[in-house]
């Protein structure tokens, strides 16, 4: 969001571009957009509350999903946080939630899970 405003917005979906755009959500987001995705971080404050996803790296200690779950998005995803010393178990923690929570779905980076980087 600190560089997308309306006016690029527009020119772009002038030119017939669609317009995607994925922001921790500490900033409104500007009209025109077709997909919003957000994905808040701990610790900060979340100013973007509705959209197409929610994306949550997971687990983060600081952070609840279920702080989300009246929030306007189409979609409620978990990812794993690729920390392997930090967090060696997170898949399971993240399918372990979800199970749990069905509004929340799995999201895998397949990259990461096949080795690149």
């Amino acid at each position: 969001m600190l560089q997308l405003d309306s006016h690029l917005t527009a020119a772009l979906r002038a030119k017939g571009c669609t317009v995607a755009l994925e922001t921790n959500g500490t900033m409104p987001v500007v009209s025109g957009l077709d997909w919003i995705t957000v994905s808040p971080k701990a610790g900060t404050e979340l100013l973007q509350s509705w959209g197409n996803e929610i994306k949550l790296l997971y687990p983060q200690h600081e952070l609840d999903p279920s702080q989300y779950e009246s929030y306007d998005f189409g979609h409620f995803y978990l990812q794993p946080i690729d920390d392997k010393k930090k967090y060696p178990d997170s898949i399971a923690l993240a399918i372990e939630y979800c199970m749990k929570h069905p509004k929340w779905k799995l999201s895998l980076q397949t990259q990461k899970l096949v080795g690149f980087r």
